[in-house]
């Protein structure tokens, strides 16, 4: 396709374009019957395509048109025309200011958690709402969910709908790998809760900035997909409320018995989970957590998108004086940092060394890889505030943020090296 922007498309003039593909545009135009602002999605084919191959995507385009054409809902993007022509099909739609979620979907730029349920529970009626007129989109992922200034939610691009009736489908097969249920990379017949999964691994994206499956070729994202349980969000990002993880966690599953049967199952439990999601009015916000982060002399080598990640697995606590924050013996698989206050380290009941702002304690069993037993009593003696990380979230974390992690690590060794050379006590 050129890449001069077109004055005019069938009766439409182009105002500017939005966005591209491969093969195809999206451009801003205007209708000059409706009176209003449209956007145009404009297809041209490969050079070289085989005639009859490019005679079934017409056919499948048109269908897409005739898809979203029959769905008129507030949360779903309204089809107005179509037309294919020798040298490109064109697509008018409902045009949608806003962004679409691919940019909320990393660890940085992530939405509140109410935020997240929200848009999930606009998603969840308008795909019960096509369910109802027979048509599975097949195709939920981030970038084909636009969120508008004011929270308004649209979804786009049903070309891989297919009816459920069987009496049509468009493009078999197609989808987005990385948000495709167990059932549907297996090429299994579809119904509803391939959508339900789909709209769970966006949720997950969207609280944690990371997918529930990651490979380097389609092969292994297939067999992950088929074959191993997805890790707890609650890993990822530590101050998710457990019935949120509970219900993202239920729409992953890949025994259809336990998935959410029906959109309105799904919606009934989302509701209730919204209940969960208040927090205290002195909440730690994520913006000071991280500005925190960034002070800290543990976190100096991080980037930024380290620390939002650092953000996004932790939970802060505060202790009152006198707390024990970790106990000898007891088996644990979280390690601390201490943000502010003073803690006492005992071993056998007998103090063995103190640590203050800065210092780290537990962070073996980050080293262990599993859960283990402590080796010292840690106790607040003063009012403390620390964040907690969980070993496994740490191990399951970006390779960048591990080696930034044993960096740090590594120079607390030596620090405690110097204290046995200077016959200080340390802790263990």
């Amino acid at each position: 396709m050129a890449d001069r922007v077109p004055s005019q498309i069938g009766k439409y003039p182009i105002v500017r374009e939005l966005g591209r593909g491969a093969t195809s545009r999206v451009y801003l135009a205007r209708d000059p019957f409706g009176e209003r602002d449209v956007a145009i999605k404009v297809v041209r084919p490969e050079p070289g395509v085989d005639p009859a191959v490019q005679r079934r995507f017409n056919k499948s385009f048109l269908n897409e048109a005739a898809l979203i054409g029959r769905l008129i809902h507030p949360h779903i993007i309204q089809i107005f025309d179509a037309n294919v022509t020798d040298d490109y099909s064109y697509i008018v739609m409902e045009y949608a200011a806003g962004e679409t979620l691919e940019e909320r979907c990393v660890v940085s730029n992530l939405l509140s958690i109410s935020d997240v349920v929200e848009i999930a529970f606009k998603c969840s009626l308008a795909l019960e709402y096509a369910s109802r007129q027979g048509v599975i989109h097949r195709d939920i992922k981030p970038a084909n969910i636009l969120r508008g200034a004011e929270g308004e939610i649209k979804i786009s691009d049903f070309g891989a709908a297919q009816f459920q009736s069987g009496e049509q489908t468009v493009m078999q097969g197609m989808g987005s790998p990385a948000y495709m249920s167990p059932e549907q990379v297996l090429e299994k017949p579809l119904d509803h809760q391939t959508d339900i999964y789909s709209l769970g691994v966006v949720m997950y994206q969207l609280l944690t900035g990371r997918l529930p499956f990651f490979a380097s070729n389609k092969a292994s994202l297939v067999y992950q997909i088929t074959n191993i349980d997805p890790v707890s969000p609650l890993v990822h990002r530590a101050d998710l409320p457990e019935p949120l993880e509970r219900l993202v966690m239920r729409t992953m599953a890949k025994d259809l018995s336990v998935r959410f049967k029906s959109w309105s199952d799904f919606s009934r439990e989302l509701a209730q989970s919204y209940r969960h999601l208040e927090l205290p009015a002195d909440a730690v916000t994520d913006q000071k957590k991280f500005d925190t982060i960034t002070q800290m002399p543990f976190f100096q080598d991080f980037r930024e998108i380290e620390a939002w990640e650092i953000v996004r697995i932790s939970a802060w606590h505060q202790y009152p004086q006198g707390k024990d924050i970790v106990r000898e013996g007891e088996i644990g698989e979280d390690f601390f940092l201490i943000l502010n206050g003073k803690a006492q380290v005992k071993k056998s009941g007998q103090m063995v060394d103190t640590l203050g702002p800065g210092d780290c304690f537990g962070e073996l069993l980050y080293f262990e890889k599993k859960r283990a037993t402590r080796a010292t009593t840690i106790t607040s003696a003063s009012e403390m505030t620390v964040v907690k990380i969980k070993a496994q979230a740490l191990q399951e974390s970006t390779d960048a943020l591990q080696k930034q992690f044993n960096k740090s690590f590594l120079r607390i060794l030596v620090n405690r090296l110097s204290h046995i050379s200077d016959r200080r006590p340390l802790p263990v």
